[in-house]
């Protein structure tokens, strides 16, 4: 009986010491996988505000290409009222001209005229 004692000791400490070897396993493995957990966390965490990081410079870049862009409108606009005004000048430039050299003509007409007469007073 004190070997069926013994015998029975014995597979109760190798289960007791398997037992604690498996949980001793299992807590190992856990922390192991706890570790790889927060590395993750961690490397997901930093690849978010890296992306944050790029997405504000990413808007900055935008803002400022529609800045530009509104001030090239801007300026394009200017530009267009400019050249109206530049256009309707030209116009009014023509027309002034066009004016011009009609009472041009019709002085030169009368200055003939008054030669003219003044030929024929000088001829008398």
């Amino acid at each position: 009986m004190a070997e069926t004692n013994a015998a029975s000791n014995a597979e109760t400490e190798a289960a007791e010491t398997d037992s604690l070897a498996a949980l001793e396993d299992r807590i190992r493995r856990t922390v192991e996988l706890v570790t790889l957990a927060r590395a993750e966390r961690d490397r997901a965490l930093k690849e978010r505000d890296h992306a944050i990081a790029e997405k504000h410079l990413a808007v900055q870049a935008r803002e400022q290409a529609l800045a530009e862009r509104d001030a090239a409108l801007e300026e394009r606009n200017v530009a267009r009222n400019a050249s109206g005004e530049v256009a309707s000048e030209i116009q009014k430039l023509h027309a002034e001209i066009e004016h011009l050299r009609g009472e041009r003509k019709q002085v030169r007409v009368r200055i003939e005229k008054l030669l003219g007469q003044m030929d024929l007073l000088s001829g008398q």
